[in-house]
C-alpha cells in the first residue's frame, strides 16, 4: 500500500509540478464578431459643400441628389442642389428652379433659396420674377439689411445696367 500511495503523491506532484511550471494561458478572443461593423454615415450635406467650395459641380450634384433622397424635407439640400444645377458650365435652370422651389415650399424664409433664385430668374431673363424675391428678403431681413438681400439686389442692379 505504501508503494500505491507514493505513486499516487509522485503522480500528484508531476501533475502540480507541469501546472505551476506552465506559463500562464490565457483564452484569445479568436472568434470575430459575426456582425459586420457598419461603415461610418458619410454625411453628403458636408461633401456637396466641400464639392460646391471646389467648383465640382457633379459631385456636388451627386452628393446632394443623394441627401435629398434621403432628407426629401431639407430645406438646405435642396437649395445647395438647385445651386449647383445652376452653377454648372451648362446650367441646368429646369432643375434650378424645381429644387428652389421645393426649398421655399419646405421654409419660405429660406434667405439663401430666395436670393439664389432671383439669380435664376436673372439668367432666365426674368427681372421682374427677381424683384419679387427681393421684396421678400426684404420683408425677411427687416430693417437690418442681410447679406443674401444684398447680394441679390447687386446682381438685379448689374443685370439692370447691362440690359438698358
Amino acid at each position: 500500500m505504501r508503494s500505491s500511495v507514493s505513486s499516487l503523491v509522485a503522480a500528484f506532484s508531476c501533475v502540480v509540478g507541469v501546472l505551476f511550471a506552465s506559463p500562464v494561458v490565457r483564452a484569445a478572443d479568436t472568434t470575430p464578431d459575426p456582425t459586420p461593423v457598419a461603415a461610418p454615415k458619410v454625411d453628403r450635406m458636408a461633401t456637396g459643400r466641400a464639392a460646391i467650395k471646389a467648383a465640382d459641380w457633379k459631385k456636388a450634384i451627386s452628393e446632394l441628389s443623394t441627401a435629398v433622397k434621403e432628407q426629401p424635407r431639407n430645406s438646405d439640400a435642396h437649395n445647395l442642389l438647385a445651386y449647383s444645377f445652376r452653377k454648372q458650365a451648362t446650367p441646368d435652370l429646369p432643375k434650378a428652379f424645381e429644387h428652389y422651389t421645393t426649398a421655399l415650399k419646405l421654409n419660405p424664409n429660406h434667405k439663401g433659396a430666395h436670393e439664389y433664385i432671383g439669380e435664376a430668374y436673372l439668367m432666365d431673363s426674368k427681372p421682374a420674377k427677381a424683384e419679387e424675391h427681393l421684396a421678400r428678403l426684404k420683408t425677411i431681413c427687416g430693417s437690418s439689411a442681410c447679406e443674401e438681400y444684398d447680394d441679390l439686389a447687386k446682381s438685379l442692379a448689374a443685370y439692370k445696367a447691362k440690359n438698358k
